[in-house]
């Protein structure tokens, strides 16, 4: 099954979308490479959980899992954090999600650590690459979108975790503008749009550590004839906002040019319809495969008022198997 482009990708959603056809699709950060695949006929060396929709059965680990991760170096960040200042400054961006890919290396298979980990979304593609994301993209039950922007991370061991990260002018200025940027994108492709749950904590597993990270509820209503419709839907609100930043269309122009890698896969989408509802995930958590070595792909949102040595922490944090 070959990765379709941008056009076909979506005409294909959708043709299996007005079919009630169940399927899985993946789509990349630029989706300039889409994979779309009934459920039936899904290739036996991918895997996916959205919740409790999965393919796969669960297993306990066996063996003790090492894991060293060799991230870029303080420098190197700060000066690609600069230069998103720089842009801040300037207005033409006002949050920007910066990433990094950080040579990682461990002693179990892409396979492994897909099995074990603990996330509520996750996908393994053909020994490529896996994520196991904490984070939704949107969901549709009944006529009803759903999306969970997600949006500020601490240390859930820091006292007063909750309140300090709650309190944080930065982090709430950060949250606010993906809020904003996502109901902006659920109004294009549907009406009554409402923020049902504004920052609301949840803690996660992030390998030795627990995170606390913040993320919000935002729904719409849908036409009645969304499901056929469904690649289209998708293509109107992509890239998710979360992991680009506002406004959106500068802002991935900014992100192509500071950033030292080609994003691929990270950060784009992948999801399932099941012929009546849809669930999908942000692929962040990623791990790839490159010749041989294996790459952790992390980083988080950019303010005007980011300092960058809690930014490059933070960017070190979500490099991590969740055990």
């Amino acid at each position: 099954m070959h990765w379709r482009n941008k056009e076909n990708g979506f005409a294909h959603i959708t043709t299996l979308g007005q079919q009630r056809n169940p399927f899985l699709f993946i789509i990349s950060y630029e989706q300039n490479k889409i994979f779309v695949q009934t459920l039936n006929d899904l290739d036996n060396d991918i895997f996916y959980k959205l919740e409790d929709w999965r393919n796969y059965p669960v297993k306990k680990r066996n063996k003790i899992c090492h894991f060293s991760k060799n991230p870029v170096d303080f420098s190197t960040y700060k000066n690609a954090l600069d230069t998103v200042l720089e842009k801040i400054r300037s207005g033409n961006t006002y949050l920007l999600n910066l990433t990094f890919s950080t040579p990682i290396e461990t002693n179990y298979s892409l396979k492994e650590i897909f099995t074990y980990a603990k996330a509520k979304y996750k996908l393994y593609y053909k020994n490529e690459f896996i994520c196991f994301s904490p984070e939704r993209f949107v969901d549709i039950e009944g006529n009803t979108i759903a999306t969970y922007p997600m949006k500020g991370t601490i240390d859930a061991n820091i006292p007063q975790a909750e309140e300090k990260i709650l309190s944080d002018d930065k982090e709430m200025a950060e949250h606010v503008m993906i809020v904003d940027l996502m109901r902006n994108d659920l109004g294009i492709i549907g009406s009554e749009v409402k923020v049902e749950n504004f920052r609301y904590v949840e803690k996660i597993k992030a390998g030795k550590k627990e995170l606390l990270q913040v993320s919000s509820k935002i729904t719409a209503k849908l036409p009645n004839h969304w499901r056929d419709d469904i690649g289209t839907l998708l293509s109107q609100i992509l890239p998710a906002g979360s992991i680009t930043g506002t406004p959106k269309k500068s802002t991935v122009g900014i992100i192509k040019d500071i950033e030292n890698f080609d994003r691929g896969f990270y950060t784009g989408v992948f999801g399932v319809f099941d012929g009546e509802s849809l669930r999908s995930g942000v692929m962040i958590r990623f791990i790839e495969q490159e010749n041989g070595k294996l790459y952790y792909k992390s980083g988080g949102g950019i303010t005007l008022d980011s300092d960058a040595k809690s930014e490059y922490q933070e960017l070190i944090d979500k490099i991590y198997l969740p055990f």
